[in-house]
C-alpha cells in the first residue's frame, strides 16, 4: 500500500470521527471540499433563508459552531468553513493573512451563490470577519465580532503587550519540533488559561481538537496565522479613517475581552452593539452556548 493511499485512508477516517467527541451537526447539513485559490476549503451547509457564515478560531474548528449552526438553520442559509490550513481544509503554505481568507471566505460564497450574508467570527474567525467586512462592506449585512482583537485597531498596541499574549509571536522550525506530539499540551494552556471555568471544555471537546490539530502541518498553519498578524495590522489600520457602516455585535466574556471587544470596534466601526456574556471566558460556544445562541439570534433579528 503506498504512502499516498496511506494518507488517504487516515484522511477518511479522521473526517468520518470529525464529530466523535463534540456536539455533531444536524444530519441535513452537508459538507463540501471548495477550491480556492491556493487552498481547499472542507465547509458544511446547511438550513434555508438568509445566508450566515460562521468563522472560527484556534483552538477550534467550524465543529465549535454546531450549536448555533443548529438553531440558525431553522431558519437562515448556515456556511460554517475551516479556515485554511485548520480542521480538515487543506494547509497551503502561505495565504494566512486575514485579507487573503476574507477572499477565500468570497470564493466559497461564489461557490454556494450566496450574494450576502451575516459575518460572525471568535478568536482567528473575528480577524477574519472583521478582514472581510472591510474588503466586502457591499457584501456584509451585519458582523459580529467575538472575544478577539483586530490587528491595527486601536487599542491594539496596548492589547498585545499582555502577556497572555506572547503567542503571537510564536512559531518557526524551533517552537514546531518543541509543540510537535505535545499539541494537547499546548493546546491545553489555551483552553485552561483563558476560559472561565476549564472545566466547560471538556475532555471529549479537548481529545477532538488536538486530534485535528495534530494533522501533519496543522501547527506550522495554526502558527502562520498568529505570525501573519504584521501584515494584518497593516491591511487593517485604513478602516480607522474610512469605517464599516453595516450594524456590529462586539461580544466579549465577561472574564476575557468583555467590554474591551466593543471599545475596538467603536474606533472602526459607527454602528455598535455591546454584549458581554456573564461569567463566561474566551470560549464563548463552549462556556455559555446558550446565552450566546440568543445574543446572535436578537442581533440580527434587529
Amino acid at each position: 500500500m503506498t504512502r499516498y493511499l496511506l494518507s488517504a485512508l487516515a484522511l477518511m477516517a479522521l473526517s468520518g470521527q470529525a464529530h466523535a467527541d463534540v456536539t455533531p451537526f444536524p444530519a441535513a447539513f452537508q459538507t463540501r471540499d471548495i477550491a480556492v485559490e491556493g487552498a481547499t476549503m472542507h465547509v458544511r451547509v446547511g438550513g434555508k433563508g438568509p445566508a450566515v457564515v460562521l468563522l472560527h478560531g484556534f483552538g477550534d474548528t467550524g465543529d465549535m459552531w454546531a450549536p448555533l449552526a443548529a438553531d440558525l438553520a431553522r431558519d437562515h442559509t448556515v456556511v460554517v468553513p475551516d479556515l485554511r490550513g485548520m480542521g480538515l481544509s487543506s494547509i497551503p503554505q502561505a495565504g494566512y493573512d486575514k485579507r487573503t481568507q476574507a477572499g477565500d471566505i468570497r470564493e466559497v460564497l461564489n461557490v454556494l451563490k450566496i450574494e450576502h450574508s451575516v459575518i460572525i467570527g471568535h478568536d482567528i474567525g473575528t480577524m477574519v470577519a472583521f478582514a472581510y467586512a472591510a474588503r466586502y462592506p457591499q457584501r456584509t449585512d451585519r458582523l459580529v465580532v467575538m472575544d478577539a482583537p483586530v490587528p491595527g485597531i486601536t487599542p491594539w498596541n496596548d492589547i498585545v503587550r499582555s502577556p497572555m499574549l506572547w503567542h503571537f509571536d510564536f512559531g518557526g522550525p524551533d517552537m514546531e519540533r518543541l509543540v510537535a506530539g505535545r499539541e494537547r499540551i499546548y493546546l491545553d494552556r489555551f483552553w485552561n488559561e483563558f476560559a472561565g471555568t476549564p472545566s466547560k471544555i471538556d475532555e471529549g471537546t479537548r481529545k477532538h481538537y488536538a486530534k485535528l490539530y495534530a494533522r501533519p502541518g496543522a501547527m506550522h498553519a495554526a502558527f502562520a496565522q498568529f505570525r501573519s498578524i504584521r501584515q494584518d495590522e497593516i491591511d487593517n489600520k485604513p478602516v480607522m479613517q474610512k469605517h464599516l457602516t453595516m450594524p456590529v455585535m462586539a461580544v466579549g466574556g465577561e472574564k476575557s475581552f468583555g467590554s474591551n471587544e466593543a471599545i475596538v470596534m467603536r474606533n472602526a466601526a459607527d454602528n455598535v452593539k455591546e454584549v458581554v456574556i456573564p461569567g463566561a471566558g474566551h470560549w464563548l460556544m463552549e462556556e455559555a452556548p446558550t446565552q450566546t445562541i440568543q445574543a446572535v439570534r436578537d442581533f440580527i433579528a434587529m
